[in-house]
């Protein structure tokens, strides 16, 4: 999560890619896995996995000499604890997609590898925590939650969280309070909620572990844009994770992760007092199906 708008951010200074990749790793783990995949799946999903490989060597005639490197980097991958930053940003957009294609409702995005359950309840209509100082724009985000046939959903859980102006996210950079900048909300009994937060920032992924070495190696960038992060769910319906982003983000074309689509792009106005902006934005839920 490192950035360069605040060079001098002691967050900026002493945040390290191995510190937040360990912590996205005990995240992980703490979440429930009881999944007993069939033989037969396994097998399928395995075997072409593999064969997928096989044909990548071939028609670049890896040698040995790059396949040690290989080797080196994936062993380095885990040191650093970052297969969850690695799988979240280049595989989980694919992911996302299959598993969402069935629905009538909003769009989704990747949930990516920086979330955190039980953040402070704020009712229907407050201000997320953050520091008394927290640097950046004024932001109101508001909207209504609803169901596919156009019905409100009262009481539905929102939960968000975001990155600070400098780029890092509390429970993974130093210096953040635990649940900065994190919160949930649960809508009125006209399904509306409103949410005072910031604006978030642009930042660079962490690049000085071994995705970072990935990056720098093929010559790519480590940019995301500015993007909410949100999880919507209500009782009896699918739960939706998206990210929401800002209009102008030069990023929003080519994100590092592959998560923006036209759907997910916001519409900030300037609030009626000319303090920071509003942001209109509904939330569309499809029940789950029997």
């Amino acid at each position: 999560m490192s950035t360069d708008t605040n060079p001098t951010s002691q967050a900026t200074l002493e945040a390290r890619a191995a510190d937040s990749g360990a912590n996205a790793t005990a995240a992980f783990r703490k979440k429930p896995r009881a999944l007993d995949v069939p033989t037969e799946r396994v097998d399928a999903i395995a075997t072409d996995a593999l064969q997928a490989l096989h044909e990548v060597i071939r028609k670049h005639r890896l040698t040995y000499e790059e396949y040690d490197a290989l080797k080196s980097w994936l062993i380095q991958v885990g040191e650093d604890g970052e297969w969850p930053l690695f799988l979240d940003v280049w595989l989980e957009h694919v992911v996302e997609d299959v598993n969402t294609d069935h629905r009538e409702g909003n769009k989704g995005s990747i949930e990516g590898p920086y979330y955190v359950p039980g953040s402070p309840e704020q009712g229907s209509h407050g201000t997320i925590p953050m520091r008394d100082d927290e640097p950046g724009e004024a932001m109101t985000f508001q909207g209504q939650v609803r169901t596919t046939d156009g019905s409100a959903l009262p009481h539905a859980k929102v939960e968000l969280w975001q990155a600070n102006a400098d780029g890092f996210y509390s429970q993974y950079a130093p210096g953040l309070p635990d649940w900065n900048l994190r919160g949930s909300f649960t809508t009125d009994d006209e399904g509306r909620f409103e949410i005072h937060s910031i604006v978030p920032a642009p930042y660079q992924i962490p690049t000085d572990g071994a995705c970072g070495k990935l990056i720098a190696a093929a010559g790519w960038h480590a940019w995301r844009p500015a993007h909410l992060h949100l999880k919507v769910s209500a009782p009896d319906h699918e739960l939706l994770t998206a990210q929401l982003y800002f209009p102008g983000d030069p990023h929003n074309q080519d994100d590092i992760a592959t998560a923006v689509k036209p759907e997910l792009m916001l519409d900030p106005k300037p609030a009626a007092d000319g303090q920071g902006k509003v942001v209109d934005y509904d939330f569309v839920i499809d029940p789950v199906r029997a």
